[in-house]
């Protein structure tokens, strides 16, 4: 009798390394004739959490921000990638990394968005950065929507809501695969694609008081936005066949609060609003339950019978997936669309109240496996914390049992039988937040002295978990 074995250890040509986005680390907002992007307008707060955050933003919160002087724009100037990105690749590479993700800032490419042409000077620092990348070993993996939509397109068309954003979409990403062919193999379309909710602005770029019923049109551009992804998957792989498009979705999947089976509902009907997007670009099209949800809401969604047809030749070669923390749902706090959550009494959380949870790790993937049996790529794996520099020394020993607790259990997958392809780190150098637009909040591997108002001498300074990474990747994960 044939005896069938999973695997034990991490496959040979896993691929470790890290994730950041061009927002959050470049900077040079102003320069080379780049745009206005979304993540630009978005200042920095000091006070409460929940008050730093901006899910939904006015058309005139846009316009003041593009004029307002006194709030500080962390995203503006970030990091400074965008002038130290050799310096920063070196440490990255010293580290060891295999494989880094980052994205191309739509509006580096096509400041307004709607133009004939792109501008040149933005696509020469991307040829440099992809360049750079390929020189030192490091795999590039491109993000092409990452929060960083021209602001023109917010104003004028509100965002993602228009249809015409399909044609602007379509048209940036064929410049960018002509480009980068034989250069960049790894695509994901549309960074954590189910964050219609939390991310709401950032993501799909519809200024609030521009659309009638705001839950509606988040909707409808998401329609929108899985139509233009269809079509970019498909010139994708007519462009070069060897192309390899990733779904992404960050990985909230949910506990029932309590075995009450109006709970456990609750937490399947929360699970299957994260995966329906997944179900469109894996399957080819809705699920049924997505129907009854639009009609129980009274979502009146214009899903054109052509439009069907062209979801349905979508192309997904491998799911990918952030992971922070898991959710706890109940039926109550699955009445609030935004943001349901319960709190977990078996488990810790971080500074800013995400829950830590590697055994949650696990279960995502095998769901997310078990669903659509494609390969899958951890795009995004992290904590924020609050880093301190004792002489010119980060002991980050947080960090080191958080990331060593979850690969712990990534490896465990590897046994269940998923098919990982890799493992990229967020923020593997220090960058600003995307929820909070602070610094403070630090994921690195690599502390970067700015603080939240833009102070500091931008100096490099490898924390203890850099060496703790570098034995992981030198030894591919063997001592887990």
């Amino acid at each position: 009798m044939h005896k069938i074995i999973n695997p034990k250890e991490f496959p040979k040509d896993f691929l470790w390394g890290g994730a950041m986005t061009a927002s959050q680390t470049e900077g040079a907002f102003d320069l080379d004739g780049k745009g206005w992007c979304t993540a630009d307008i978005i200042p920095y707060r000091d006070g409460k959490l929940e008050e730093k955050i901006n899910t939904e933003i006015t058309s005139e919160e846009i316009k003041h921000a593009l004029n307002d002087k006194e709030l500080y724009y962390p995203r503006r100037y970030a990091i400074d990638f965008y002038h130290t990105y050799k310096e920063d690749l070196r440490l990255l590479r010293e580290m060891g990394i295999q494989c880094l993700r980052t994205s191309i800032n739509w509006a580096r490419i096509f400041p307004n968005g709607d133009e004939d042409e792109p501008n040149e000077k933005g696509l020469q620092f991307y040829d440099a950065l992809i360049d750079e990348m390929l020189k030192l070993g490091i795999e590039p993996m491109i993000t092409l929507s990452h929060y960083e939509l021209p602001i023109h397109l917010t104003l004028k068309y509100r965002g993602w809501y228009s249809r015409k954003m399909i044609d602007f979409y379509v048209k940036y990403c064929r410049v960018i695969f002509e480009r980068y062919k034989g250069k960049v193999k790894y695509w994901i379309p549309v960074n954590e694609i189910n964050l219609i909710m939390q991310e709401s602005f950032n993501h799909l770029g519809i200024p609030s008081d521009l659309v009638d019923n705001v839950m509606e049109a988040k909707f409808q551009a998401l329609h929108n936005e899985l139509v233009a992804i269809s079509k970019v998957s498909q010139m994708a792989k007519e462009i070069d066949s060897e192309n390899q498009i990733g779904a992404m979705i960050t990985a909230h999947c949910a506990y029932p609060k309590t075995c009450n089976p109006q709970d456990c509902l609750a937490a399947l009907h929360h699970n299957q609003l994260e995966n329906y997007y997944l179900d469109v670009l894996v399957r080819g099209k809705y699920p049924k339950y997505m129907y009854r949800f639009f009609e129980e809401h009274n979502f009146n969604l214009d899903i054109p019978k052509e439009d069907l047809t062209e979801l349905s030749k979508c192309i997904t070669d491998f799911i990918g997936v952030s992971y922070y923390a898991s959710r706890t749902v109940s039926q109550k706090s699955f009445e609030n669309l935004r943001d349901p959550e319960d709190v977990n009494p078996y488990l810790n959380v971080n500074d800013w109240g995400w829950t830590i949870d590697p055994v949650g790790l696990r279960c995502c993937l095998n769901e997310l496996y078990d669903r659509y049996q494609l390969p899958i790529f951890l795009a995004e794996l992290g904590i924020g914390a609050h880093d301190e520099v004792v002489d010119q020394k980060v002991h980050d020993e947080y960090r080191i049992d958080f990331l060593q607790n979850h690969l712990v259990q990534l490896k465990e997958c590897i046994y269940d039988g998923i098919p990982l392809l890799g493992c990229l780190m967020w923020g593997p150098i220090d960058i600003v937040s995307c929820s909070s637009a602070e610094m403070s909040k630090r994921y690195g591997f690599i502390y970067v002295d700015i603080d939240d108002h833009g102070q500091g001498t931008k100096q490099r300074i490898k924390k203890d978990s850099f060496e703790w990474y570098k034995h992981i990747i030198e030894t591919n994960g063997s001592e887990i």
